[in-house]
């Protein structure tokens, strides 16, 4: 049974300053990897004329944070030092990554500019769950969509940085635009660090403060994933195959709507791929109302919500399948309902783990489902138009959102109740 909200804490906040804080380090590593997926893909082509080879290195990063990002979040978790718990792994991997990221245009031959980049991929998947735990960290669970908005906001902001590195300083000097993105990483990170302070937080603290009082916690690392599909209650398990078809929509649409443009609009490349900037700025807009909205109706509603309307923008572009203004109608609609969806998802996982002393192996485990979702959603709607037309593309997009809102459904909850009790001990480090 969930605990009724009056009986939790009135006396809460939102940690504004801890949030803008932890959405710089988001900022810092996604402007890295923006600009890694844009330019990374140019380098390797010097070398090889196989886009499947292409590809298929570039995707090493989703198949390296399949297994190393659960993991890293489960061994922050379980880290107490006079740094903190998430601290001493992004002062070691961030300058190893940058290191290493300023080297992939330098590599003299193709087998090692391969050992770079699977090099980097491994190091910054190593501190990217553990960046983004730290949104949970800071926040009380009902204010975390909020916390987690800001990330996606400025994790949004960093496509804009790639595309000015590449427009004012690539075709000058590509090793200095590399340069230059790793600073501005290691710079971000650093005002983080040294700001937040880690150790000093109510929220390490408390921490501290829970394994003097309750034992160190000590569920194994598969032990987390047996937890999740042995519970008498499937709401964590719900909300992960939930994330994997919703996740997979949204990839889909991404990964096919240029090709969508040329092929069912008859669009030329360079404005078909123009369809997908106003849907990011319809992202950017709604981001934040909508995660301050979810906090105070509920996030499951607002996801719910949030999915219908991808789906009803999906419908529209597929009615008016020939029209290019009803189209970006169509993805705009589609992108707004995308934020009720982006915002809650990982928080609802942060809220539904059966301990806040666990938020770095569920930030893990969300990345986890998103890779796949990111990986089978655009293949599956792939092979479905391969044996159909384009005409359809947008009607199996709208049906496969619907499955994923079906899936919300058994998502029971919205708080783990073992994690509600445990607030106590923010509490009580918040009112000293």
């Amino acid at each position: 049974m969930n605990t009724p909200r009056a009986a939790r804490p009135t006396n809460r906040r939102f940690q504004l300053r801890l949030a803008l804080l932890v959405a710089l380090g988001v900022f810092a590593q996604e402007s890295v990897w923006n600009f890694h997926d844009s330019q990374t893909p140019v380098t390797l082509a010097g070398y090889t004329t196989s886009v499947a080879l292409i590809g298929l290195i570039m995707g090493l990063d989703n198949i390296i944070g399949i297994f190393v990002q659960p993991l890293m979040g489960f061994l922050s978790d379980r880290t107490r030092s006079r740094w903190g718990r998430r601290t001493p792994f992004i002062v070691l991997g961030v300058p190893v990554a940058a290191a290493l990221f300023m080297l992939i245009p330098l590599a003299p031959s193709f087998p090692i500019l391969i050992a770079v980049i699977v090099l980097f991929s491994l190091t910054a998947n190593s501190f990217k769950p553990i960046t983004e735990s730290l949104l949970a960290d800071q926040q009380v669970p009902e204010h975390r969509s909020k916390a987690n908005a800001f990330g996606r906001f400025a994790s949004g902001l960093t496509i804009v940085v790639s595309a000015l590195l590449s427009l004012f300083v690539v075709d000058e000097s590509v090793e200095l635009a590399y340069v230059i993105a790793a600073a501005v990483m290691v710079a971000c990170f650093a005002i983080l660090l040294i700001s937040l302070r880690e150790p000093r937080t109510a929220a390490y603290r408390a921490v501290v403060d829970e394994d003097a009082e309750l034992g160190v916690e000590r569920t194994g690392f598969f032990a987390v994933f047996k937890d999740i599909f042995t519970d008498r209650d499937r709401s964590r398990l719900f909300m992960i195959v939930a994330i994997i078809v919703a996740w997979g929509a949204w990839a889909a649409i991404r990964a096919l709507l240029t090709l969508y443009g040329v092929e069912q609009l008859g669009l030329s490349r360079g404005d078909a791929g123009g369809l997908t900037l106003p849907a990011s700025a319809a992202f950017l807009i709604f981001v934040i109302p909508v995660a301050i909205l979810s906090d105070r109706i509920g996030r499951r509603l607002v996801m719910r919500i949030g999915v219908v309307i991808f789906a009803l923008g999906a419908l529209v572009a597929f009615f008016f399948n020939t029209s290019p203004t009803a189209t970006l109608v169509g993805v705009l609609i589609a992108a707004a309902g995308w934020t009720g969806f982006a915002v809650n998802a990982t928080v609802m996982l942060w809220n539904l783990a059966p301990s806040q002393r666990l938020i770095g192996v569920y930030t893990g485990i969300f990345a986890v489902a998103q890779a796949v979702g990111s990986s089978i959603g655009p293949a599956a709607l792939g092979a479905l138009v391969d044996v159909s037309d384009w005409s359809f593309l947008m009607l199996y997009l709208a049906a496969m959102a619907l499955v994923g809102l079906l899936l919300t459904f058994g998502v029971r909850r919205e708080y783990a109740p073992s994690q509600v009790a445990e607030e106590r001990f923010v509490d009580a480090e918040r009112a000293e």
